[in-house]
Formats: C-alpha cells, sequence, structure tokens
C-alpha cells in the first residue's frame, strides 16, 4: 500500500483504512491519513464513489475486507464500472483498484456469509475488469503494480487470502 500511495492520483476508501479492525487495516498505516476516507458501511455507495473518483483521473484502491462485502455492491461493479468504457464507446476510461479478500476462517472461523470467494463469478459478469487472486506472497506486490501502472484504463479487483496473513 506504501507503494501505491507514492502515486500522487491514488486515495484509499472503505471500512476500517482510518480505524483498526481489520487485517487489511494494519497495512495502511503509513499511508498518509489525509489520502484515507473512512466510509461507513455502504458497500454500493462506496462502488459509486470509486466510479466517480476514477472518472475525474484519480486511481481510487476501493477497500472491501471480504468478497462477502462487495455482493452489496455487485450493481455499481457490474453495471456501473466495468461498462464504462463500453457506454462510452471508449471515450471514458475508469481505471479503479478494487482490494478484496477470502475471509480468515482460522483461528476462528466467522461462518460461511464471511468466507466466500466469488472470484470467477465475478470474472464471468465484468467484460473489462480483471480479476486477479493473490495465490502466493510473491504475486502481491507484482499484482498491485500491475493495476496502478496499467495504461489500458482497466479496474483490477485484486483478491486476497485472510488467512495468509497469519499464515505467510
Amino acid at each position: 500500500m506504501n507503494f501505491l500511495a507514492q502515486d500522487p492520483r491514488t486515495v484509499f476508501l472503505g471500512q476500517a483504512v482510518t480505524v483498526a479492525g481489520t487485517a487489511m487495516s494494519t497495512t495502511l498505516k503509513d499511508v498518509p491519513p489525509e489520502r484515507r476516507i473512512e466510509l461507513p458501511v455502504a458497500e454500493e455507495m462506496q462502488m459509486g464513489m470509486t466510479t466517480g473518483m476514477a472518472l475525474t483521473g484519480l486511481i481510487p484502491v476501493s477497500i472491501y475486507p471480504r468478497w462477502d462485502f462487495v455482493l452489496l455492491a455487485i450493481n455499481q461493479l457490474v453495471n456501473h464500472l466495468d461498462k464504462v468504457p463500453m457506454m462510452s464507446n471508449g471515450g471514458y476510461k475508469a481505471k479503479a483498484i478494487i482490494r478484496t479478500g477470502i475471509g480468515s476462517q482460522r483461528p476462528l472461523h466467522p461462518q460461511s456469509q464471511h468466507t466466500g470467494d466469488y472470484t470467477e463469478a465475478i470474472r464471468a459478469m465484468c467484460a473489462t475488469i480483471e480479476v486477479i487472486r493473490l495465490e502466493d506472497p510473491a504475486d502481491i506486490f507484482p499484482a498491485y503494480e500491475k493495476a496502478l501502472m496499467r495504461e489500458d484504463g482497466r479496474s483490477t479487483i485484486l483478491v486476497e487470502y485472510g488467512d495468509y496473513y497469519g499464515e505467510k
């Protein structure tokens, strides 16, 4: 996240981005507070804000700690962010970085409503957004670097594993 924060176009938004609350929160501790926007639990609004920011030339890093929360933003993700290039005949691009995860199951299993992996389903629904599941720690930096540096204007969803924070 520190690498992403070096780019003046990035802004980090979501729940637990300015306060502790998830494993992802700890990865933002060195990101300047003025670059982080704490949001209420309003996932669809968050994705709408993400699209709007991306349309202005910012690169929002929109953080949803678990896939299960992204489900609440599917309308904005699939019908708006993903379709901007097609709706505008290539006239507009909205490059965003969506950061999500497959909820951890260890040491305490939070039950199935917090451990879903919807990677393949979202890949099938999105025509322009690239979805990358981060299987190994060595994949993390190159994937985020690609998402930031890509020049095709495409958005990227990066899928982390919650259990890997304490295991890898």
